[in-house]
């Protein structure tokens, strides 16, 4: 269990364990070696010199590269003195990393050799963004994070950190297109800490070995590496999804625990040598984030042999929400479909429009009232009050509670698309599709995908006389937004249906793929 007493802000957690086990090893990353004395200086020495570049209280320091061990030293060193780390999401195009480090106002930014091209063509555009620096590799004219860490003091910056103080900020796209920054703070993580600490899921004995494979601009992948570090464990962070190294590291580094997407788990079934390998150290895996097949799920449980949690939450909940418990995981509880029951200290319920609780079995919007439920939306007020009211945070998606408690996910309320854990909203993508000179109307749903839980499908109305090639619109929508976004398959539609108000009807253009499909949406 993590002791929130003696670690209440994110910034306490290298120090103390420092104190507790300062020899023994924090962080692995492709065979080096972090110990707990060396993460909590040199997050010291990443306070002290973006402090030197001017960065105070409340200001955000962006992260675009793979995942790195470094990451941690730089969020800790960010939560030292009072800054937030904001990592982007390493998929995205680069007009949607310029709008992110706009409008987080992004003063310094650490950067991967595989996005410096990208940075400098639109650095000129990020109005707020004066340091950039390098990771992994020399660049003509940025400096390289080892040697501008280095030359930093050791030291403890000094800083009084609080309760209220943003430590993390990520973005989720809103329905509108418009990504928004997700502010959580140190009172966020605390009530996360406190409760998934009693959940065996999340309860570590020091020494142990977590896999962070989750990309770090996920709630998912940042928590990964903080649950395992609060309580003295070694995290093992892998630089990107790699099936074949994620069965190898399982077993030549003893991985006790990891959080891998149904995508993901799927991957690793496909390997020719999955049955063959040695999972005899693994004890506990955590999924969640997107649907995934019930024969999947018990194949993995059968190879596997160790203890399987689902959970669900999102950003705005700092992951947390409810965990469908391994027990559960017994085909003749009837729960695989189901994403489990409430955290101890969190009040989840099914609501109607009015905001009151539908009875049992009967489908409503779930809410959820937690401590660790976001501070808000940067810069949203209005998005901010829409999502959090009286005093409950409106995920939008709609699910039921059964006789024994346990929550099912139905369908969801707003639109969005979950595939393989990335969350895509229509009407971005339809907003790159339909400047397509041969597009007259175009709708965006999610259909269900043995791989992915949900793949994005365009339904295109062409112009009179033209006839788009599927491969014509793919395309054109790939120059314009992320990849994962666009369109993996186009149907075409004479008219799309739409309600009086002319609001597209995607729940009717839906049908026909969730046919025959019990469950909508993943937890």
């Amino acid at each position: 269990m993590i002791d929130i007493h003696a670690m209440p802000h994110i910034a306490d957690i290298p120090r103390v364990q420092a104190e507790l086990r300062g020899a023994e090893i924090a962080l692995w990353y492709k065979g080096e070696e972090t110990s707990f004395s060396e993460l909590d200086q040199r997050s010291n020495q990443v306070a002290h010199g973006l402090q030197a570049l001017g960065v105070g209280p409340n200001q955000r320091v962006g992260y675009l590269a793979k995942n790195t061990a470094i990451y941690y030293e730089m969020l800790y060193g960010c939560a030292k003195i009072r800054a937030v780390m904001n990592a982007v999401n390493t998929r995205l195009a680069a007009p949607e990393v310029q709008f992110i480090l706009s409008d987080a106002q992004v003063s310094v930014l650490f950067v991967g050799p595989e996005w410096f091209g990208m940075i400098d063509q639109i650095k000129a555009e990020c109005p707020h963004l004066e340091h950039i620096i390098a990771i992994d590799s020399a660049h003509e004219t940025w400096p390289l994070y080892e040697s501008w860490r280095d030359s930093q003091s050791t030291n403890p910056p000094g800083v009084d950190t609080e309760d209220d103080d943003d430590v993390i900020q990520l973005y989720t796209s809103g329905t509108t297109g418009l990504p928004k920054g997700v502010m959580l703070t140190n009172a966020n993580y605390n009530s996360f800490f406190e409760q998934a600490g009693k959940l065996e899921w999340a309860s570590y004995t020091a020494g142990d070995t977590v896999m962070n494979a989750m990309p770090l601009f996920h709630v998912a992948g940042v928590n990964a590496g903080l649950v395992a570090t609060a309580q003295g464990a070694r995290t093992v962070v892998l630089p990107e999804i790699n099936p074949a190294e994620i069965l190898d590291l399982i077993e030549s580094e003893k991985i006790n625990h990891a959080f891998w997407v149904p995508a993901v788990i799927l991957m690793l079934s496909q390997m020719p040598d999955f049955r063959e390998r040695d999972y005899s150290s693994l004890y506990q895996v955590f999924y969640g984030a997107s649907p995934i097949a019930e024969d999947l799920l018990t194949l993995a449980v059968e190879v596997m042999g160790a203890k399987f949690t689902q959970l669900y939450g999102l950003t705005e909940t700092v992951g947390g929400g409810t965990y469908l418990p391994p027990e559960a995981h017994n085909p003749s509880w009837g729960k695989l479909r189901s994403c489990g029951v409430p955290y101890p200290s969190t009040i989840i319920r099914c609501v109607d429009a009015s905001g009151n609780s539908v009875p049992t079995g009967e489908v409503g919007e779930i809410v959820i009232q937690s401590g660790f439920v976001m501070k808000g939306y940067w810069n949203r007020p209005e998005a901010t009050e829409e999502a959090i009211r009286d005093g409950f945070f409106h995920t939008g998606d709609a699910g039921y509670f059964d006789e024994d408690s346990f929550l099912f996910i139905h369908d969801r309320v707003k639109d969005m698309i979950v595939s393989g854990g990335e969350n895509v909203y229509p009407a971005e993508v339809e907003n790159a599709i339909f400047g397509h000179p041969e597009v007259a109307d175009v709708a965006v749903i999610g259909v269900p995908d043995e791989k992915w839980g949900e793949a994005v499908k365009a339904i295109i109305v062409p112009k009179e006389g033209t006839q788009p090639t599927p491969d014509s619109i793919i395309a054109w929508a790939r120059e314009r937004i992320a990849g994962y976004k666009c369109p993996k398959s186009v149907d075409y539609i004479d008219a799309l249906p739409r309600n009086p108000s002319g609001k597209i009807l995607r729940k009717d253009l839906r049908e026909p793929y969730w046919e025959g499909q019990e469950r909508r949406v993943g937890g």
